[in-house]
């Protein structure tokens, strides 16, 4: 019988505070409840952003003007940054984890997308846990995703994974403004439902993700349509992960 596998995002706004530093307690409640899952039997993919905000950290404010070779820099310090956080926390555990980082061209059919599989599934078969993370240092233009949600996506589908979890910094996907006393949580979406009219517009600061909410429902809906039931909730919060694997109604749901 085949493990459960789950696929999990989890955001720049999630593992930073209002100074746009990485906070390791929030890691390490992410790599705890990771660490529950394992224990259960559930094979797991992490998708983490983080690597610009961490390269920032280390080096500080760049003389570079080009933002996308900015990016690159920033990304190519912070991404051992990120795995050290990773590395570390994991062995607290007694586990391992490995990087994983690749670009838009590994999911085209072929020699590429097999790689990528055999990748994912040797690492899950080992008890490994798979971080992945686009490799910014070299994917621009073309060979960019659109965001870590996009990936997330596709990694969830490339393994036919049972669940993928998208965290960000609110509870869901309201009816309003996130902060209006006025707005509702919606708890579920159907795949091919019109919901731009929920999607807040808002200024990201810099360093931030890429994406935002209309993103994440974007590939969210994606996933779903392939009958990957898919969660966008709040991962600042205590146990969502394992909330959401027990059945718990939290975040908003999309799903056929």
């Amino acid at each position: 019988m085949n493990k459960e596998r789950i696929v999990i995002k989890v955001g720049t706004n999630v593992m930073t505070n209002r100074d746009n530093r990485i906070v390791r307690p929030v890691l390490r409640r992410l790599v705890k409840q990771v660490a529950e899952l394992y224990e259960r039997g559930i094979s797991t993919i992490l998708v983490s952003s983080g690597s610009v905000i961490a390269g920032r950290e280390v080096l500080g404010e760049s003389s570079i003007e080009n933002e996308p070779q900015r990016r690159q820099v920033y990304s190519a310090i912070g991404q051992p940054r990120m795995m050290r956080h990773y590395y570390n926390l994991f062995n607290d555990y007694g586990m391992k984890c490995a990087q994983v980082l690749p670009t838009k061209r590994d999911f085209s059919p072929g020699v590429h997308r097999q790689n990528m599989i055999n990748c994912c599934e040797g690492l899950m078969s080992e008890g490994v846990i798979p971080i992945a993370n686009e490799d910014d240092a070299v994917s621009v233009t073309m060979s960019m995703f659109s965001d870590n949600d996009e990936l997330a996506s596709l990694i969830a589908q490339l393994i036919n994974a049972d669940k993928l979890i998208i965290l960000t910094d609110i509870d869901g996907l309201y009816t309003g403004h996130p902060d209006s006393k006025n707005s509702d949580l919606i708890s579920d979406v159907n795949p091919d439902e019109n919901l731009n009219k929920y999607i807040q517009k808002n200024n990201k600061k810099p360093g931030e993700g890429r994406g935002g909410m209309g993103s994440k429902l974007d590939y969210a809906q994606k996933a779903a349509a392939n009958n990957i039931p898919t969660f966008i909730a709040n991962g600042k919060r205590d146990n969502t992960i394992i909330d959401i694997i027990d059945g718990k109604s939290v975040g908003t749901k999309v799903a056929l």
